[in-house]
């Protein structure tokens, strides 16, 4: 299938040559922005709970874990997490993350919609992603149209998620970058690398985004193709 399929690698050529940009940005950003200390001194776990503090959101926990940049709120514990590196680090690329992941966390005070929307298709995309392959590839193998429909439905589920976390991601660094010049967290010129590590970051959304939309085509493309060849 895929593996083998020249118009599948045509489809997806934008999606992985993005992809690769934006990994490749990501870790020059994060590693160029650990390099600055922020003038302040205050590390991403101080920013982080001066963020949520401001917003009333004392009731929020912070966190450290041990995955690397494994940083992400938790809407239903209320909690954010944040890897070494960002929590007890006063870089202005763990300010940036830290700030970010708050970003969310107010998001979820506000009842933001899109996340809102987004948190609730959290368990269907993930039971979608699951079983999408399985019933695309069995579905081909046996020339069962009724399989393949199903699978590229359970597909959609991802790609709809994918759509919908896009802006949300956008959204919480959008947060992020204004609050913290306004809290005086940063200075107006360290602003600049805090949003080249942000914009980095939101390069990686879009080319998972891209790379959702690109198969799924793949997939109904293909099934067209099979549809046709059998009248």
């Amino acid at each position: 299938m895929p593996n083998y399929d020249p118009m599948y690698f045509l489809l997806l050529l934008p999606a992985m040559i993005l992809a690769t940009i934006a990994q490749s940005r990501v870790k020059s950003k994060f590693n160029e922005g650990k390099e600055v200390q922020s003038i302040n001194g205050v590390t991403g776990a101080d920013a982080a709970r001066q963020i949520l503090d401001s917003q009333g959101l004392n009731n929020v926990q912070i966190e450290e874990i041990k995955t690397y940049l494994g940083d992400h709120y938790d809407p239903s514990k209320k909690v954010l997490r944040l890897s070494p590196d960002v929590y007890s680090s006063s870089s202005l690329a763990s300010l940036g993350v830290a700030a970010h992941e708050a970003g969310h966390a107010i998001q979820d005070a506000k009842k933001y919609p899109l996340l809102v929307i987004r948190n609730a298709v959290v368990p269907i995309a993930s039971f979608g992603s699951n079983i999408a392959m399985t019933l695309i590839v069995a579905g081909f193998a046996m020339g069962v149209f009724g399989l393949i429909k199903l699978g590229i439905i359970a597909y959609s589920t991802i790609v709809f998620f994918q759509l919908v976390n896009l802006p949300v991601e956008f959204d919480a660094s959008k947060r992020a970058k204004e609050i913290l010049v306004q809290k005086g967290i940063i200075y107006q010129d360290e602003q600049k690398t805090v949003s080249g590590v942000l914009s980095a970051a939101a390069m990686t959304y879009v080319a998972a985004t891209i790379s959702a939309i690109s198969t799924l085509v793949y997939y109904i493309v293909k099934l067209g193709m099979l549809d046709k060849n059998k009248k």
